[in-house]
């Protein structure tokens, strides 16, 4: 039996509103697929405070970063200092993490966890929602009002995004969903140069959902 899967990202929200998304959903167990589970502007979402917050609504919390995180360890990984999502996901600590997901996913209502509003924007979406996917499972995201958004119809919408067209009659589906999803995924990967001299203004301009990755 296929069972649903949900991602989510915190981005500035109370901690009440994401918990109100959540309970909405019936979810029953966060991932936290954040590299680092701590946010430098939003501190609700500190690892510790948010497992205090969730546990004392009913909601499980689980630490995935160091499989199904952004900012791989593994300097296999990397090409010209930016994370390969195509090299990460076939790791085994990666697969391992989206293992123990699908596992969990026969007694918890699971939710990825990461930063990024926008689905779009994020590795939960373009990296292991893509896995998730391909392997059969049906992933659903919850967006910041309220609302959900099958993962097939954010795959439509990144077609889009990325200037691509579905009804091109010289490229196949799956090769324009694979482009959008690698064109995405290299806009998006975190890149140790960027990283390193990134200048840092004040905490309001500054910010960055990347950051909480």
């Amino acid at each position: 039996m296929v069972t649903e899967i949900y991602t989510v990202g915190h981005s500035t929200q109370t901690i009440e509103k994401l918990t109100e998304l959540l309970k909405k959903q019936g979810v029953t167990a966060i991932a936290d697929v954040r590299s680092a589970p701590y946010s430098r502007f939003n501190p609700q979402f500190n690892r510790e405070e948010l497992r205090g917050s969730l546990k004392a609504n009913g909601i499980r919390y689980v630490f995935l970063g160091k499989e199904l995180g952004a900012r791989s360890d593994d300097e296999s990984c990397y090409i010209n200092d930016k994370v390969s999502y195509k090299l990460l996901a076939k790791t085994p600590i990666f697969q391992s993490g989206i293992d123990r997901i699908i596992e969990g996913s026969d007694t918890h209502r699971i939710a990825l966890m990461c930063s990024e509003k926008d689905p779009l924007d994020c590795h939960r979406t373009i990296l292991v929602s893509r896995e998730l996917s391909n392997r059969g499972e049906k992933v659903i995201h919850i967006l910041q009002d309220g609302s959900t958004e099958l993962h097939c119809d954010a795959v439509r919408r990144l077609i889009a995004k990325m200037g691509l067209s579905e009804a091109d009659m010289f490229r196949s589906e799956e090769l324009t969903v694979n482009d959008a999803y690698d064109m995405q995924g290299d806009r998006i990967a975190y890149d140790r140069k960027v990283s390193r001299g990134k200048p840092v203004k004040s905490a309001e301009v500054a910010y960055n959902e990347e950051d909480d990755e």
